[in-house]
């Protein structure tokens, strides 16, 4: 489920969940603010695949937290 295959589209994927979070994340939010910003996503859906699409961005080091708590993206 993280990667798309012949029978996981990509938005279905959590590799899709996490594009779609990174394109609401334009400016810093609270995960809260994502959550409900993203919960009218087709591709999110629950608030399970939210919080694994955002772990995942997060192990990968494309999302991290400002010093105003905020979640921003990383800059590379």
């Amino acid at each position: 489920m993280i990667l798309p295959d012949k029978h996981i589209w990509l938005s279905s994927s959590f590799l899709g969940v996490g594009a779609t979070l990174l394109e609401l994340l334009e400016s810093g939010r609270t995960v809260s603010g994502l959550w409900a910003a993203s919960r009218q996503q087709g591709e999110v859906r629950t608030f399970d695949r939210f919080t694994l699409a955002l772990d995942m961005l997060y192990a990968l080091g494309l999302v991290k937290f400002d010093q105003d708590g905020l979640l921003v993206r990383a800059e590379r």
